[in-house]
């Protein structure tokens, strides 16, 4: 089947300022500076069609966590025209609250995700609470549900989930976190999610210090580096700079076109 050429947005739905870079990194020699955090969803379209990667949290998880939202992602995405019950397909990166809150918004989507994820999040190691801290119990049991109604479809490693669209675990901040890889005019884009929170994650080699397996994290910084044709196609999951060095995509100010590499 002919892979399609996809435009991919990022979208912008909440910050943190009140964070320093021991927050980000282990072992930077540079512990206390300021280092925020943005929060993002992505999307995918190609002619009619659109996938959506992550689906964030709500206010309801904002609340209970002391993170506030500057708007649901329900609502960034009617910024470029999407209606979020009308979403047929969502990738999931992982199962923490930030990226898989909100998913009763999406009731006619069917759910990509690693077995690895649904096995960890359910697991024993979630009995250990720093383990479970990114985890948020309501949302997991969301997903189980969407598994027994027949809505999510599991990958093992490797995936395809459209073509020009596929998957690949990669570990190391979660079990079984997955990294998507796109097909677009500029190239193969890679949608790191947390594999890399931030541009110095992977190009400096500093690991996040929330991780399961340190080694899996340092080789997820390779894969996503092999997954994208050009370094500067390697999008992480929560760095600031996306927002300086991609074109912004109409007047909202939370919305950035990804697919025509950086500006």
């Amino acid at each position: 089947m002919t892979e399609k050429r996809w435009i991919v947005h990022a979208l912008k739905y909440a910050e943190r300022n009140d964070r320093i870079r021991s927050d980000s990194f282990i072992f930077d020699d540079d512990h206390a500076s300021q280092h925020p955090m943005d929060y993002f969803i992505w999307v995918l379209q190609s002619d009619d069609d659109v996938i959506v990667v992550d689906t964030g949290f709500d206010e309801v998880e904002a609340k209970r966590r002391g993170r506030p939202i500057l708007r649901e992602p329900a609502d960034a995405l009617k910024a470029i025209g999407i209606d979020a019950e009308r979403v047929t397909t969502v990738i999931i990166t992982h199962l923490h609250y930030d990226h898989a809150g909100t998913l009763s918004q999406f009731p006619k989507a069917l759910f990509h995700l690693q077995a690895a994820e649904m096995a960890y999040a359910t697991g024993p190691c979630i009995c250990q609470p720093t383990l479970r801290m990114p985890f948020t119990a309501d949302h997991v049991c969301d997903m189980v549900r969407r598994v027994y109604s027949g809505r999510v479809v599991f990958h093992e490693g490797d995936g395809e989930v459209a073509p020009g669209v596929t998957v690949h675990r990669v570990g190391g901040h979660s079990r079984g976190l997955q990294a998507v890889r796109v097909k677009t005019e500029t190239g193969y884009l890679c949608l790191a999610s947390d594999a890399a929170h931030y541009y110095e994650n992977f190009l400096d080699r500093k690991p996040f210090p929330i991780v399961v397996d340190l080694e899996d994290m340092f080789r997820g910084f390779d894969i996503i580096q092999t997954l994208a044709s050009a370094p500067g196609l390697v999008i992480p999951g929560h760095d600031p700079l996306v927002a300086q060095r991609f074109a912004a995509d109409g007047s909202s100010g939370f919305v950035w076109r990804l697919d025509l590499g950086p500006i």
